[in-house]
């Protein structure tokens, strides 16, 4: 486990960061990134066929036993920010019409401003490393 990960949470806890990011979605404060640096979630998003509603419907699902691990950012001028990571498991059907269990890698970050709080999905993808569940 990476030293910068944290898994110093109570189930309370990531309730309430899920709660608060569920309440984005629902709201449609959020947004998943899909630029330049984010091309492993636009692959992902294509391969998968997932349109908004479907990503809407996967984000809405996450449950706090999906929760692996928060970290604090490492870009500048963000390095208040913590980005909470959940990896669900949901069944999508690829590119070639088979069905299939994926694990996506969701990692978040949670944004307060004077205008509402909003959600950044700063990664959408299928897993592509090890993680560990704090509550499974």
């Amino acid at each position: 486990m990476n030293q910068h990960y944290n898994q110093n949470y109570t189930r309370d806890e990531i309730d309430a960061v899920l709660a608060k990011i569920k309440t984005c979605v629902d709201n449609d404060n959020y947004v998943i990134s899909q630029n330049e640096n984010r091309q492993e979630n636009i692959d992902f998003i294509n391969e998968y066929n997932i349109r908004a509603n479907k990503q809407k419907s996967i984000l809405m699902r996450i449950e706090t036993e999906d929760f692996c691990h928060s970290l604090q950012n490492t870009n500048i001028g963000y390095e208040y920010e913590v980005l909470y990571v959940f990896v669900p498991q949901v069944g999508l059907t690829n590119s070639d019409g088979i069905e299939e269990i994926v694990d996506i890698y969701t990692k978040f970050n949670i944004i307060d401003m004077p205008s509402g709080t909003r959600t950044v999905v700063i990664s959408f993808h299928k897993k592509n490393k090890p993680v560990d569940y704090l509550f499974r």
